[in-house]
């Protein structure tokens, strides 16, 4: 995203929501001269109605700090490091909750997909992985696709690449971040080929990753869980990926395969 100015950041916003000046104008409660005239430049917002326009079109948080310097103001929203003791409460839970899911296979990411945290569970999935692919700081979108990690193992390759390429599309639209494009087009360079997702068939509720272990032939579906009002850019953009089983087969080998070990 090649925008600098506040009202281009908030036109790219409108247009991303799919929202009309007339709309957003009186969503926000304000003329649509006046918002017409804070996209062309022709008016300067001030801090506070660039937050009321951030709220009611859903900005990220990283975002919202992009579009206030833009305009030249001071973020309000924190990016404090996840290690830092103020984060002590963030990590405990996410702590928390990744345990709570085992033996389910979960892990932790942040917004450029760097795992910052994972289950015992996970350790299903990483039989086989080059041990260089598992030195931090991890990606997991390059663990799993890798030819030298999962991607050998996964059944249904093709289809799970178009799945995560379409995810991580979206998410380029919506931050426009370099690291991500990047890290899409390393992804697509990986030999295994692309699925673009279509229509589902009629008993198809989600895409299912296919893993091949031991023998086996496992199903997963993947659940994506997110903190609930987050108040800083880190806490906004951590997310927990969580693999159930798919089928009942899935369900037995994983009771079968995974042992969760009993605290000391």
């Amino acid at each position: 995203m090649a925008t600098h100015t506040a009202g281009d950041l908030l036109r790219h916003w409108r247009t991303t929501r799919r929202l009309s000046q007339l709309e957003l104008a009186g969503r926000a409660d304000t003329s649509t001269r006046h918002l017409s005239f804070i996209e062309t430049g022709r008016a300067t917002p001030s801090r506070q109605m660039l937050l009321h326009l951030s709220d009611e079109l859903d900005i990220p948080l990283r975002e919202r700090n992009r579009m206030l310097l833009a305009a030249g103001y001071a973020p309000v929203y924190a990016e404090p490091a996840l290690d830092n003791p103020a984060m002590q409460p963030i990590r405990d839970t996410v702590r928390q909750i990744l345990t709570g899911l085992e033996p389910h296979p979960a892990l932790a990411i942040d917004a450029t997909w760097t795992m910052v945290d994972a289950n015992a569970g996970i350790a299903l999935f990483l039989p086989g992985v080059d041990p260089a692919l598992l030195q931090p700081p991890v990606n997991a979108l390059r663990l799993t696709l890798h030819p030298d990690g999962l991607a050998d193992r996964i059944i249904n390759l093709a289809q799970w690449r178009g799945h995560l390429f379409e995810r991580l599309q979206r998410q380029i639209e919506v931050t426009g971040a370099p690291e991500l494009i990047a890290l899409l087009e390393e992804l697509r360079a990986y030999p295994g080929g692309e699925e673009v997702p279509g229509l589902p068939e009629p008993d198809q509720a989600v895409v299912p990753l296919r893993l091949r272990h031991d023998g086996h032939d496992l199903s997963f579906v993947s659940a994506t869980t997110v903190f609930g009002t987050p108040m800083n850019v880190t806490v906004a953009e951590l997310a927990i990926e969580s693999f159930f089983p798919a089928d009942p087969a899935t369900a037995t080998l994983l009771r079968d395969l995974i042992s969760v070990t009993p605290a000391d």
